[in-house]
């Protein structure tokens, strides 16, 4: 049983879920809970996947306490009645931390896609720090996406044995995605000669104070420069839409476009010059792509693409970020080293990695 709930995670689960359906000794179930709702549906319409379940827990204003309890409601009955073998569950989720705890409480070995990831400090990302570490805690089978992240599992003393480096299924999600013949109408109103930014933030702990930070930056600089064109998907999050919306209207070449869904971004993506982005999963696809990334936060649970060189974390502060950005846009060797980095997040192959893991698990 494969249980998600978030646009990230189905875009990771996805290529798990294909894998499975070539074991031909495994039945992969598939449960989507529903914690995003627009969003979730476009990446399953993108990959082609019906769920045969689906919790619908999306609601209003929904709190992290409503996700929990519905989640772990909603799962016990399908728990009961199809007794799965084995339950994967992705990264870092609000979803995956009450499903491990749902499975958990039913007996049921849990497979943790995506293991390992540490900042060690749980008010950032809130509250996916504390998710990751609470679902390590109660999974069997670890599939860590790089050996750094292999060997933070194992200062927690999580079993060797149990631990196995696969790489990052996003970079297998692309396989699916990318295009060279793609077109979205955003293109035709940029002329090919311009710079696109690709710009994304919504985290929680950047909603306020820091995200405006960020987006006066960005647009002091697009207000500076006539051949750049930041593109920024709104999140639906309330709150997003308001400061987004607040300073960036009237900004002539900054782009407020709906959520896209995995191919647009995937392709926009690809099209662009760099990224700025508070996304964990984007930070893995970029180097894929040779894009350069500017990480929103003051930490990552991704070292591996700083260490590379592929990423750099400049945090929510006005001058860092508009600094971070000039230098991308004057200084050609630094966009060089960086966009020319090697993608430290594997090959593209995770998905049959952990399809074989979990073939041999189940019928050893």
């Amino acid at each position: 049983m494969l249980v998600f709930g978030t646009r990230p995670e189905a875009i990771k689960m996805a290529p798990v879920v294909k894998q499975l359906e070539k074991e031909p000794d495994l039945t992969p179930i598939v449960v989507v809970t529903g914690q995003h709702r627009e969003m979730l549906q476009q990446v399953l319409d993108a990959f082609q996947l019906q769920p045969d379940y689906d919790l619908k827990i999306m609601h209003q204003n929904q709190t992290l306490t409503m996700i929990t309890n519905k989640v772990l409601a909603g799962l016990d009955e399908i728990l009961n009645q199809e007794k799965p073998a084995l339950l994967l569950v992705h990264g870092d989720t609000t979803t995956t931390m009450a499903a491990s705890l749902s499975a958990f409480y039913h007996h049921v070995p849990i497979g943790h896609v995506e293991a390992g990831l540490r900042t060690w400090n749980l008010a950032a990302p809130f509250p996916e720090e504390a998710n990751r570490q609470l679902t390590d805690d109660l999974t069997t089978l670890y599939f860590a996406p790089t050996p750094p992240s292999r060997e933070n599992l194992l200062k927690e003393n999580h079993p060797a044995k149990q631990i196995f480096v696969t790489g990052n299924t996003a970079i297998d999600a692309l396989h699916y995605t990318v295009n060279q013949d793609y077109h979205h109408e955003i293109l035709s109103k940029i002329p090919d000669d311009h710079h696109i930014i690709l710009l994304t933030m919504h985290r929680r702990e950047n909603q306020g104070a820091p995200m405006e930070e960020v987006f006066k930056a960005v647009r002091d600089v697009a207000s500076q420069r006539s051949q750049i064109d930041v593109v920024y998907p709104v999140h639906l999050s309330p709150r997003v839409q308001e400061v987004a919306h607040r300073i960036f209207d009237g900004a002539a070449n900054v782009h407020l476009i709906n959520p896209l869904d995995v191919l647009d971004f995937h392709n926009l993506a690809a099209r662009s010059y760099f990224i700025m982005t508070d996304s964990g999963g984007v930070q893995e696809e970029a180097p894929s792509l040779n894009k350069p990334v500017l990480v929103l936060r003051d930490a990552t649970e991704r070292p591996e693409g700083v260490t590379a060189g592929t990423l750099k974390v400049v945090g929510t502060d006005y001058q860092r970020v508009k600094a971070a950005m000039e230098e991308l846009l004057n200084d050609p060797q630094e966009y060089k080293q960086m966009a020319e980095a090697k993608n430290p997040y594997g090959d593209g192959h995770a998905a049959e990695r952990i399809g074989q893991i979990c073939h041999d698990y189940l019928t050893k």
